[in-house]
């Protein structure tokens, strides 16, 4: 069985300090390019979403008419019976 020895748990430790601060440092340098690039790709597309629904439509617009129906309330005779109940008290 290995043990671990102390010089090479710090070894570790260090290694992951220097990732971790480094990764902290180069998110401070390009993130606000990221972004910036992000939403600058973002503008472009709901730009030209705009643009697309701007343009006139080329197909022949239709004529839609609706017709209504009578309002005749139609009523099923085969339902049943109606009972008309009182309360008693």
């Amino acid at each position: 069985m290995q043990e671990a020895s102390l010089s090479g748990v710090l070894k570790v430790i260090l290694i992951l300090l220097l990732i971790y601060y480094g990764l902290k440092i180069l998110t401070r340098l390009f993130g606000p390019l990221l972004l910036r690039y992000v939403t600058k790709k973002a503008g472009e597309k709901f730009q030209q979403q705009f643009k697309q629904y701007q343009q006139p439509q080329s197909s022949p617009k239709e004529d839609i008419t609706i017709d209504k129906k009578s309002k005749q309330k139609s009523t099923n005779k085969d339902v049943g019976e109606y009972i008309d109940y009182e309360e008693i008290d």
